[in-house]
């Protein structure tokens, strides 16, 4: 029971997409593509952070 709701919900996001038209900025495409951003390195390190490092590792023996 409930399901008609969440599919009639499914339903209507689905011909949004289908029939709505977005404005697509290609550029900004092709440089995700091609891998070049105007951002520094640094912060591409950065989102990429390991969630197990521990700032006591190098102590431990």
């Amino acid at each position: 029971m409930g399901r008609g709701r969440a599919k009639a919900k499914q339903t209507k996001v689905a011909r949004e997409l289908k029939y709505s038209t977005h404005d697509t900025d290609f550029d900004a495409l092709q440089r995700e593509l091609s891998g070049k951003s105007s951002q520094n390195s640094h912060d591409e390190d950065d989102k990429y952070e390991d969630p197990y490092a521990d700032e006591y590792d190098d102590y431990r023996r």
